[in-house]
């Protein structure tokens, strides 16, 4: 996977979006902190189609696992205060604390969820096994949380991850892409 990795992280740098994110990764201060999912995926993309590092990408997803503080005003808090940091960046900076998405989740996607036990277990449950990753600067190295390997992203394979996303959820998510990143190939519901 270390091959793999290094692929990822040749396009994720030459990306005006996320490079400076993780340039500055001290700035955002949260715990068991990591960038996640589409934006990550969308940027190899941009790599494999030669489309410009920003193509498509409407938002960056930062995750992070603090369950002693619970409260929507914390997350909220922290949000802000991470998008200031980075209000030069041209993208919607999302960020998350995956320690409370089971307090909202049922409202949002009409059905309840299991509280999380860290960050690594929620990206288990992303919608597809290429956005299923997370990675995050260590000291000079990245650590990458990718529960279904990169052969997906890396091969522009998009295929369901069932564990949690509804077939409507999944398919809204892909008819997007499709549009955006023509040359997908991509697994049906079905299979």
């Amino acid at each position: 996977m270390q091959a793999e990795l290094a692929e990822v992280m040749e396009a994720v740098s030459e990306s005006p979006l996320l490079r400076p994110v993780l340039e500055n990764w001290r700035l955002i201060d949260l715990p068991d902190c990591w960038l996640v999912a589409g934006a990550l995926a969308q940027t190899v993309w941009n790599r494999r189609f030669a489309m410009d590092p920003a193509h498509g990408i409407a938002d960056i997803d930062i995750v992070y696992f603090d369950a002693t503080d619970l409260s929507e005003r914390a997350e909220a808090r922290h949000a802000a205060r991470i998008r200031a940091a980075f209000s030069a960046l041209p993208a919607w900076i999302d960020v998350k604390n995956q320690a409370r998405v089971h307090l909202w989740y049922g409202d949002r996607f009409g059905f309840d969820i299991e509280a999380y036990d860290s960050v690594s277990e929620a990206i288990t449950t992303y919608p597809t096994t290429a956005t299923a990753l997370g990675i995050r600067p260590t000291g000079d190295d990245f650590a990458c949380d990718a529960p279904f390997g990169l052969a997906d992203l890396l091969n522009a394979f998009v295929r369901p991850n069932k564990t949690q996303v509804s077939r409507e959820a999944y398919e809204n998510k892909v008819e997007r892409w499709k549009t955006l990143w023509p040359d997908l190939t991509v697994i049906g519901w079905d299979g």
